[in-house]
């Protein structure tokens, strides 16, 4: 699948690292390092801006080392960029170490994967089916 893309970032454009990659990494198109204090929350721009098909959403998702070694992640994950959104895309990172955590230009911050989705088309009943399950919540299932 073709999807349009700008990048005015200083880095290549987002490529898969291997051939079964679900994910492509999004770097940091900051010109300075910026710290991110223990429990503080910070907008990255990317400089990457795109046009997706009609049914595909790109997933804005954490990278596992990140998370896993310095408690890095992206806030909303996954976030989604809708197929209409033009503007640029950027990555909400928080902290959640007690730590200070350093951000560098070209730092690969998150991943990005391209999702085909369906529309809902809402039709409305008075009551739904029976299941097992019923209204069983969190946990119900004992496992």
């Amino acid at each position: 699948m073709k999807v349009k893309i700008v990048n005015k970032s200083a880095f290549p454009a987002p490529a898969y690292a291997t051939e079964l990659s679900a994910g492509m990494d999004l770097k940091a198109d900051i010109q300075e390092p910026v710290t991110l204090a223990p429990l503080q929350r910070t907008l990255v721009p990317t400089g990457l801006y795109m046009a997706l098909p009609e049914g595909y959403e790109a997933q804005v998702r954490p990278r596992s080392g990140l998370a896993a070694k310095h408690g890095v992640t992206v806030l909303n994950s996954p976030g989604t960029i809708d197929a209409d959104y033009r503007g640029e895309i950027k990555v909400i990172l928080v902290n959640i170490s007690d730590e200070a955590f350093v951000i560098n230009p070209g730092e690969r911050i998150a991943q990005m994967v391209i999702a085909r989705h369906e529309k809902a088309e809402w039709e409305e009943v008075g009551a739904l089916d029976a299941t097992d399950r019923g209204e069983g919540g969190f946990g119900s299932t004992g496992r």
